[in-house]
C-alpha cells in the first residue's frame, strides 16, 4: 500500500472538520466522528459513507482497516501529533478515526421489511447497555431495535457507536415516541412478549414459538412501562437465584436472543 500523506498544518481544511464534528453543541447532526479501528472497520462494513479516515503519525492503522478503505474508495491520511494534540486537546485521542456522513434515520418500515424478532427497549437510557444489546441483537439475527424514551437524539452518538463496536450501523435502529412504538406493536402483526420476573412462559418456552416477536425489555428496577406491559398479551421470566435481585437488561436480552436464535438465524 502507498505511503500515507501527512497532516502537519494546522490550516488544512480537515482539521476544521474534525474539530467541528467533535463539538457537542451541534444542533443538527449530520456527520459523525467514528473512533478507533474495529467501529471504523465494522461502520465501514456496515456501508456508512466516509469522507475521510486518519490515523495518528506515531501509530501504524491496522492493515485490514487499510485494505477495506482502500477497497471502498475512502481517502486515509495521517495526522502529525502536534495538530492531534491542538485537535483533541484534552481528550484521549482516538489511535485511527474517521469522518462519515450519518445515514438517514431507520424507521419502522425498515424492521417490517426483515424477518426476524424486533428488541423493543423502554426506558433503558445507559449507553452501555444499549450498545451491548445492539451487537447481540445483529449477531443473532434479530431484524432490528426500537429505542424508546433513552434520551439519544442521534444513532451515531459517540458513545454508542463505541459500545456497540460499530454495528450500531448494521441494523435498523428506530428511535421512537410511546405512541409511535405502541401504535407499531399494535399495527405490525408481530406477536409482543415483555419480559418480567413473574411471567406466565420462560426464556426457555421461546424457541418452540415460530411466529415473529417483539421483545420488550424495560429498565431494570421499573421494567417496560405501564403502556407495554398492556398491549402484551404475554410475559415471560428467565429462571434465576431467588436471592438475586435481578438481571443486566443486556444479559437478559442477550439469554432471550440466544433462546431464538435458530428461528432469526435461519
Amino acid at each position: 500500500m502507498a505511503t500515507l500523506d501527512v497532516i502537519t498544518e494546522r490550516s488544512d481544511p480537515a482539521v476544521q472538520r474534525i474539530i467541528d464534528v467533535t463539538k457537542h453543541s451541534r444542533a443538527v447532526v449530520r456527520t459523525a466522528l467514528i473512533e478507533d479501528p474495529e467501529p471504523l472497520l465494522q461502520s465501514i462494513r456496515a456501508g456508512v459513507e466516509f469522507t475521510e479516515v486518519y490515523g495518528l503519525e506515531t501509530t501504524p492503522l491496522p492493515d485490514d482497516l487499510l485494505a477495506e478503505c482502500e477497497r471502498r474508495g475512502i481517502p486515509v491520511r495521517l495526522i502529525a501529533s502536534p495538530v492531534a494534540n491542538q485537535v483533541f486537546k484534552t481528550e484521549k485521542k482516538p489511535k485511527a478515526f474517521g469522518i462519515a456522513r450519518v445515514p438517514r434515520p431507520s424507521r419502522f418500515a425498515d424492521l417490517a421489511e426483515a424477518t426476524g424478532d424486533v428488541v423493543l427497549l423502554d426506558g433503558v437510557k445507559i449507553v452501555g447497555n444499549i450498545g451491548a444489546i445492539v451487537r447481540t441483537s445483529f449477531a443473532l439475527g434479530a431484524a432490528g431495535i426500537v429505542l424508546v424514551d433513552s434520551d439519544l437524539v442521534s444513532i451515531a452518538d459517540r458513545r454508542l457507536v463505541r459500545a456497540s463496536r460499530g454495528y450500531v450501523f448494521s441494523l435498523p435502529i428506530v428511535l421512537a415516541s410511546r405512541d409511535e412504538a405502541l401504535r407499531h406493536v399494535r399495527e405490525s402483526g408481530m406477536r409482543p412478549m415483555v419480559f418480567d420476573a413473574e411471567g406466565e412462559h420462560t426464556v426457555g418456552d421461546l424457541g418452540a414459538i415460530d411466529d415473529r416477536l417483539v421483545l420488550m425489555f424495560g429498565s431494570e428496577k421499573t421494567g417496560p412501562s405501564g403502556e407495554f406491559s398492556g398491549i402484551a398479551a404475554e410475559t415471560v421470566s428467565i429462571p434465576m437465584n431467588p436471592a438475586a435481585e435481578s438481571l443486566n437488561v443486556s444479559v437478559s436480552a442477550g439469554i432471550a436472543l440466544h433462546a431464538r436464535a435458530r428461528r432469526n438465524l435461519s
